[in-house]
């Protein structure tokens, strides 16, 4: 029923937007694609007990919301990051993929290889393809970004959340502005990726043990898988400089299992 009231929404929202100008109709488009992401959302059930409720959750303070998490998380976490020879407080990297709504989450083992541990299917994020370029535009960026202890927020009224750095020394070189891009819990986000209550628990216990080991988590933010193929559809694209420019970190990953360092020369992104 719910869906269904969802979709009737979209299909109101599309035909009304016909008759509007252009700004309008960019506004209808960007809830369109919101709609639809909440219409066709995936779960991922983890192995855990549920989330307090929200009225009770809201009430504790950052400390005992921590506690009730660790507390039910914690055993059985550990317990699936061994069965793949990794665990807590080893150095973290998130890759996003906005088109097809992942959040992979990677540690580096005793061996000094990158694992996936997870891929976590995103709720929702605001916007369309391509980065954020404005505060209040609606989007969700794509770039390289940093995760640090001062960024995460268990006082989150989303849940759990953290901070992704955005604007970096890229944006701010191009007079992109905004503030405040988070990956939290619940389902809704005007910019951020929303993973919902249960999965952000677990993702914020892995970042939070990563980065409070001194080792700052990489966050990699891409509109899509960028094989030749994907990329080849992208021509016509606004975005296709940007995103040509976002690709050889993408690559050196895929091909290396290396995180890139990320610099910013001349306003250009330099993997390496």
């Amino acid at each position: 029923m719910r869906k269904r009231t969802l979709l009737l929404l979209a299909v109101l929202l599309l035909v009304g937007g016909l008759a509007l100008h252009e700004d309008s109709r960019q506004t209808i488009r960007l809830w369109l694609g919101y709609l639809t992401q909440m219409i066709t959302r995936e779960t991922l059930h983890l192995p855990y007990s549920a989330p307090l409720p929200a009225e009770k959750w809201q009430a504790m303070s950052p400390a005992a919301r921590l506690s009730d998490v660790r507390s039910r998380l914690l055993p059985r976490l550990k317990e699936d990051l061994a069965a793949k020879q990794l665990q807590l407080g080893q150095p973290a990297f998130i890759r996003i993929f906005k088109e097809t709504r992942e959040l992979e989450l990677w540690l580096k083992d005793a061996t000094n290889s990158w694992k996936l541990f997870r891929n976590y299917p995103i709720a929702t994020f605001s916007g369309t393809l391509g980065p954020k370029t404005r505060e209040g535009d609606m989007q969700a960026p794509e770039g390289f970004y940093t995760v640090t202890p001062k960024q995460l927020n268990p006082a989150s009224s989303y849940h759990l959340s953290f901070n992704i750095g955005y604007p970096n020394a890229y944006d701010l070189a191009h007079q992109r502005t905004g503030s405040f891009i988070m990956v939290h819990g619940k389902t809704v986000s005007i910019g951020c990726f929303a993973m919902t209550d249960p999965l952000i628990e677990e993702i914020y216990l892995v970042v939070e043990a990563a980065v409070n080991n001194a080792s700052a988590v990489p966050v990699h933010i891409f509109p899509f898988r960028m094989t030749e193929e994907r990329m080849q559809k992208a021509h016509g694209s606004p975005h296709l400089e940007f995103w040509k420019n976002l690709r050889p970190a993408h690559a050196i990953f895929e091909n290396d299992r290396r995180v890139p360092q990320i610099t910013v020369e001349n306003g250009v992104y330099q993997a390496r």
